[in-house]
């Protein structure tokens, strides 16, 4: 059985071929079942442990499973950890039998940045030309690459809590040959932004409705329980709201808080992932609008990952 490094995974993929493939996956019969969430009791803060099943249908060929195990621990900075680890597990769709292992949360940065991009390049303008970048932690260079892989940027802004981590990431992006610069002011980035990018453990809304341009696409990455939120309502009233699965109307903040507040209705929501990809709903007529992606992440995501990488290395 082969095991996939973090720095293997990032030698094969690249975000075209990547965005492609989650597209294709969204529009076929993969099945995702329940994921298993549990939280676990830790002196310093709750952890969590995911457990996420995926595989295609019986008819596919070659036919693949898959399963993530996930770590959330929010206590590890303090033990100079990452705070989400994991691992995936790609087998043999018709015999069960192990293929390869995978470094789980680099497979995660890369998936849950695909798509955001793939809900991007269907919602958002051609014309953009400002990207905001709100947060600089691991999946925030991952976003900004996947995002520019899909539009054209003339501006790139990169804001944080503390200005010196923004800093880090715009250093870390111009290596990459991305030029970015550090946002001082939050909402006079975000009033300008044709494209906001949030990817925050934020537990209160950093983005205001009321700040967002007409044709603003916001994409809601971060938040990943029901004490998060990087928008607050007036944010998903203004907008056509769009989710990768219908798991975000329950799971996850910005949407399900909102639902469970009572401040949005679960009927509100425009559309999910899948349905956009399968032109289910007119994409280009939302785009004169706010339109927004809130993504909570999904098996079906790490699987056509996995598949992609087995098969650029095969």
């Amino acid at each position: 059985m082969r095991f996939f490094s973090a720095a293997e995974i990032d030698g094969l993929l690249n975000f075209p071929a990547l965005v492609d493939a989650l597209a294709e996956a969204f529009r076929g019969d993969i099945v995702t079942p329940v994921r298993h969430h549990h939280e676990i009791e830790r002196p310093d803060a709750a952890a969590t442990l995911l457990l996420m099943p995926a595989w295609t249908a019986p008819e596919a060929s070659p036919a693949f499973l898959g399963t993530k195990v996930v770590t959330v621990f929010p206590g590890n900075a303090a033990v100079s950890l990452p705070s989400v680890m994991g691992s995936y597990l790609l087998m043999d769709g018709a015999t069960g039998a192990p293929l390869a292992a995978f470094d789980g949360a680099r497979l995660t940065l890369w998936r849950t940045a695909a798509a955001s991009a793939l809900a991007s390049r269907m919602l958002e303008r051609p014309d953009t030309k400002r990207m905001l970048m709100v947060g600089a932690g691991a999946l925030s260079t991952f976003l900004v690459r996947a995002h520019r892989s899909v539009r054209h940027f003339e501006d790139i802004a990169i804001w944080a809590r503390r200005p010196e981590a923004a800093a880090e990431i715009v250093e870390e992006l111009a290596r990459d040959g991305i030029e970015a610069r550090v946002a001082d002011n939050l909402e006079a980035e975000a009033r300008q932004a044709d494209l906001i990018s949030c990817a925050t453990l934020s537990r209160e809304p950093l983005i205001q409705g009321r700040w967002l341009k007409r044709t603003a696409h916001l994409d809601l990455v971060g938040a990943f329980n029901l004490s998060m939120r990087e928008a607050d309502d007036e944010a998903l009233q203004r907008a056509h709201v769009f989710v990768d699965t219908q798991a975000a109307l329950h799971e996850g903040g910005d949407v399900a808080v909102a639902i469970k507040a009572g401040a949005y209705k679960a009927e509100q929501i425009s559309g999910t992932l899948a349905g956009l990809c399968r032109g289910e709903y007119d994409a280009a007529a939302e785009r004169d609008d706010v339109t927004l992606f809130k993504s909570v992440g999904t098996a079906l995501e790490d699987l056509a990952a996995a598949m992609l990488v087995w098969k650029l290395a095969n």
